[in-house]
């Protein structure tokens, strides 16, 4: 419960209400929503794309859904003429990591290693350290 509220923090309805058309959702007749990833293109450039949050119902981890999730969000964006896509996660989140890895991400640099891995310190705000990463789109 304490880390559903603290990831619930990450997701204020303005990312539902703003980017719903750069956020793909796997939804049911039955249970509802069952996937989704947050994403949107930046306002400041032409050239990038960001993925936010990303959740998968537990019974569906494993599955391809979450692939299926990126390569939408990479579809649209390179349709709208977007170049690279960005995201970030947890040092301590070694399926996230190995997932981008996947997922054609790179490492962007960072200001020291952890296990191997470039970790930017204090990129969400003291002791919120990240690894950040970046996938070009095909054009």
């Amino acid at each position: 419960p304490e880390q559903a509220r603290e990831l619930s923090l990450l997701l204020p309805r303005l990312f539902l209400q703003f980017f719903s058309a750069t956020s793909p959702v796997l939804e049911d007749e039955d249970e509802g929503v069952r996937a989704f990833l947050v994403g949107f293109h930046a306002a400041d450039n032409d050239r990038e794309a960001y993925i936010h949050f990303v959740g998968v119902d537990p019974k569906l981890r494993g599955t391809g859904v979450a692939r299926r999730l990126y390569e939408e969000f990479f579809r649209r964006a390179a349709e709208a003429g977007r170049r690279e896509v960005r995201a970030i996660t947890s040092p301590g989140n070694a399926g996230s990591i190995a997932f981008h890895r996947a997922m054609g991400f790179t490492f962007e640099g960072g200001d020291r290693e952890v296990d191997g891995i470039p970790v930017s310190s204090d990129y969400d705000g003291p002791g919120q350290d990240r690894v950040c990463f970046r996938r070009p789109l095909a054009r």
